[in-house]
């Protein structure tokens, strides 16, 4: 039988919001987490101390010192070694499923669904195949819940930016994308999920939906057989690869890339994506400041000297940024979560919301489809809802 860890705790410090000027009930918010298995993300788990909107009430954890320690960071004497006794007992408004390893992630969130929480912030990788989106989302659909998963660069003031940047003509045509993974030792599969579904998000924000995915994996330069197929780190399910190369069909019209290779020398600089115009080339390096550079001219033709990289901020290429508190908050997760209690309050979806986070699945997995099929291009959605590594 679970039993309750009871810590004395203070009462969390909140910041000032925008939000509530009539100081309406604060949203109680319970946390999941798991101890050796994932823990608590990246910091997805004390945000919610720094909003005057929401009030942590309980936590869980099956590892009972990681459950102790978690109650005194959170300031909560409410502790449960069974997420689903915590669901049972809490009204929850908000659940914060923190553990970054994937093969919990459904099962927490679709607990949290049908307990009645009306918004759910998860951890990335979302969740293993396209089978779990589906599950998801008719729970959410049947319930009402809102999901926002926590690909904190989504949410970066920074794309707006560009945006109109490149509406107003500075790019020139948007010929290409770029993309690649860390590049560290777990390049390949596990750099696809890792780290790559940032970028694929990004992708999709930039490239609109994408309509086929053709790709090969290989290990140690030869082509990806069952015999490579593993259980994957972090709870990613089958998993293989130390080098992949993917391609994707855009709904806007361009082309986009994916690759990444184990060990490739760039000291993870290559990290994130390059927008490639007839004018120029706007690199963004995912969780770095600054987000992006400006590099300009034709990417194609020759010059007599150096190409300048010039660091673009919410100000403008090679402009001082003006506005560090609100990349702060992003970084922070400060505002992902408050675009999620606002999406709660407004019954609309947060920015990246449970379809945004599905389709980055559908990229990740149309990776293993398409290599299945021998590189051929499979169509997004894809018709297989699993892993089709496990059909190799």
């Amino acid at each position: 039988m679970n039993r309750r860890a009871l810590l004395a705790a203070g009462s969390a410090t909140v910041a000032t919001s925008a939000l509530a000027l009539d100081r309406p009930r604060k949203l109680s918010v319970g946390v999941i987490g798991h101890t050796g298995r994932g823990n608590y993300g990246h910091k997805l788990d004390t945000v919610w101390l720094k909003l005057e909107e929401t009030e942590i009430v309980a936590v869980a954890d099956p590892d009972e010192s990681g459950l102790a320690k978690a109650c005194k960071r959170l300031k909560t004497s409410n502790g449960f070694t069974d997420y689903h006794e915590m669901l049972e007992k809490e009204k929850l408004d908000i659940v914060a499923v923190c553990p970054r390893h994937a093969d919990q992630h459904h099962d927490m969130a679709l607990a949290a669904i049908e307990s009645g929480a009306r918004g759910i912030y998860i951890e990335k990788p979302f969740v293993r195949t396209p089978a779990e989106v589906d599950s998801l989302a008719r729970a959410c659909n049947k319930h009402g819940t809102k999901i926002a998963i926590a690909h904190r660069n989504r949410w970066h003031p920074m794309l707006r930016v560009i945006d109109k940047f490149i509406a107003d003509g500075h790019l020139g045509n948007l010929l290409e994308i770029r993309a690649r993974g860390k590049g560290d030792r777990r390049g390949g599969g596990e750099d696809l999920w890792v780290l790559g579904s940032h970028v694929l998000n990004l992708i999709h924000y930039f490239g609109g939906t994408p309509r086929t995915c053709s790709a090969r994996m290989f290990q140690n330069g030869q082509p990806v057989t069952a015999t490579h197929v593993r259980d994957g780190n972090e709870g990613l399910g089958p998993l293989a690869g130390n080098s992949i190369h993917a391609r994707y069909e855009m709904e806007e019209g361009m082309i986009a890339y994916f690759d990444s290779i184990a060990n490739d020398g760039t000291q993870n600089l290559g990290f994130g994506l390059h927008l490639v115009g007839s004018k120029g080339i706007i690199t963004i390096h995912a969780d770095r400041q600054p987000l992006a550079y400006w590099v300009p001219g034709n990417p194609f033709g020759p010059t007599s000297g150096s190409r300048p990289w010039v660091p673009f901020t919410t100000g403008g290429p090679g402009a001082e940024e003006p506005n560090l508190a609100a990349i702060h908050a992003v970084q922070n997760h400060i505002t992902p979560a408050t675009d999620l209690i606002e999406a709660v309050k407004e019954d609309r979806q947060p920015l990246c919301n449970l379809e945004e986070g599905g389709m980055t699945v559908e990229m990740i997995c149309g990776v293993f489809e398409s290599h299945r099929q021998m590189g051929a291009a499979v169509d997004i959605p894809l018709k297989e809802r699993g892993n089709a590594l496990e059909k190799l």
